[in-house]
Formats: structure tokens, sequence, C-alpha cells
């Protein structure tokens, strides 16, 4: 017995060391929560899981309706609003790639978000976006709604997009079906401030209309396909794992006295102005 187990230490020895080294080697490179996070995000539902929003949405109104009468009275108010600083903040909206997307809510929540500090939180916000945007997709393409600015031939808040925004169609709004999504998830991790998330995803739906580029129809239904989604999501164990930890980290951030770096003040009296007729 001795002599067989002799021999074996050295090779132990080896052993241990090799998976130090690997260990070391390791430690410099990203996290997978942070390569997951900011380079291969995807939804949290499969394809079978997204709800249907062809069976879930009516058709978008039809000209000379009294419904898209008043899709054009908002949208002349919205228009209006052109060169405020609501239409800046508008155009700050309109962003939803990561990171940066990650901190539209961050008034909201008076919590800075980013891959490193709260991955939870960042990871659930960036694969409910995927998921909270799949869920207008089949509308949307069923039927290619012409945008606003497609209409009045007015310019947006994002110039640079329009090429793509004529190849997508307006209804309904996956920008608002997101900012909707996140708005109901949020609140869940921090009912202390549901109030100000929800105000926050009403009025992050409501940049699209200042924006020139999408209808209050679209805006409506959007806010119903986020709901949808975010129904679908608590069904998924990933999503409440991550809704969890992101509960948690929120707490840790508070108990720190942690918040949001931006100027809220300014922010909420700016998205107080809102288009007259808008619902």
């Amino acid at each position: 017995m001795s002599l067989i187990a002799r021999p074996a230490r050295p090779l132990l020895g080896l052993a241990i060391a090799m998976t130090l080294a690997s260990c070391a080697a390791t430690a410099s490179k990203p996290t997978a929560v942070e390569a997951n996070v900011t380079t291969r995000a995807v939804g949290y539902l499969d394809a079978t899981a997204v709800p249907a929003s062809l069976l879930l949405v009516p058709a978008p109104p039809a000209a000379g309706s009294a419904s898209f009468a008043l899709d054009e009275q908002v949208s002349r108010e919205a228009r209006a609003l052109r060169g405020t600083p609501r239409f800046a903040q508008a155009t700050r909206d309109a962003e939803l790639g990561f990171p940066e997307g990650a901190n539209q809510f961050s008034c909201a929540i008076d919590v800075d978000v980013d891959a490193v500090k709260t991955p939870a939180l960042y990871r659930l916000l960036e694969r409910s976006r995927i998921d909270a945007s799949a869920a207008t997709k089949a509308a949307k393409n069923h039927y290619q709604r012409p945008r606003p600015f497609m209409v009045n031939g007015e310019p947006t808040c994002t110039p640079d997009d329009e090429a793509g925004l004529r190849k997508n169609g307006s209804y309904p709004s996956g920008h608002t079906s997101i900012g909707w999504a996140w708005a109901l998830i949020l609140s869940e991790i921090a009912p202390d401030r549901a109030d100000a998330i929800q105000a926050r995803g009403r009025n992050y739906g409501e940049s699209r209309l200042v924006c020139n580029v999408h209808w209050q129809s679209d805006i409506l239904e959007g806010r119903f396909m986020g709901a949808a989604a975010v129904a679908r999501l608590h069904d998924n164990a990933a999503f409440q794992q991550d809704l969890l930890a992101a509960r948690r980290e929120i707490a840790a951030a508070r108990k720190a006295g942690q918040h949001s770096a931006r100027d809220c003040a300014a922010e909420e009296a700016v998205l107080k102005v809102r288009p007259q007729s808008a619902l």
C-alpha cells in the first residue's frame, strides 16, 4: 500500500498547483455575470412563452375614427414640445442600449445601476427588456403601422434612427412595453418607491409621443403588452431568482446611504410636462 501511495503525493501536489494557477489566471477576467450581462444578454422567456400580441391587442385605429382623431390631437400637443427641456428628456429616454439604458429609472428607484455594483438588477433590467420588446413584435410586423413622423413629415428626437424606424411598425410601442415592464418589476423590488416608479413608467412611454415616433394608441397597447410580459416572467425561475437578488442589492444600497447620482429634482420637474390629452 505504501509503495502505491508515495508516488501519488507529487501528482497530488502538482494538481493543486495547477488548480491554484488556473484560479489566478481567471481572476483578472470578467466574471460570468459581467460578461453575460454586457455582451450576451438574452431574454428569460423562450419563444413559446412570449405573449401573443396579435391575439392580445386590437387592430390600430382606422383613419377617420374617433380613436385616430385622439391620436392626432395628442400628436399635435406632443410636437409642440419640440425644443423644450421635455423634448431633451425624450431624447435621453430613447436610449435603450446597455449600459446607458440601465439607469433610465435611476431617479425613480434612487439607486444607480451598473453591472459591477448591482449585477442582478442590471441583468434583470436587460433581460426583461428583451422579453418586453419581443412581446410587441408580432403585432408590429403584422400591422406595419406608419409612425407619426412618416405621416406629418416633422422631425423626431433621434434623426439617426429614422431610417430604421420606417421599417419597424409603430403599433404597439416597444419602448413603452419595456418601460412599463420595468415599472412593474421595479415596483416589486422597491415598493417604497412604487409611486415614483410607476409615474416614470408612464412618462417614459410618453417620451415616445414627444419624440414624434409613436401615436397615443401605440403607447396604450405598449403598456398592455409590457404587463403581459411581466405576467409571463413571474413563472420563470431565473427571473424569480434575479428578482430576489435585486431586492437584496437595493436594500444594501439603501443601508449604505447610496442615492442616484442624477439631478433627480430637475428630471422630475421636466417629466411633469405632458401632452394635455394623453391618457
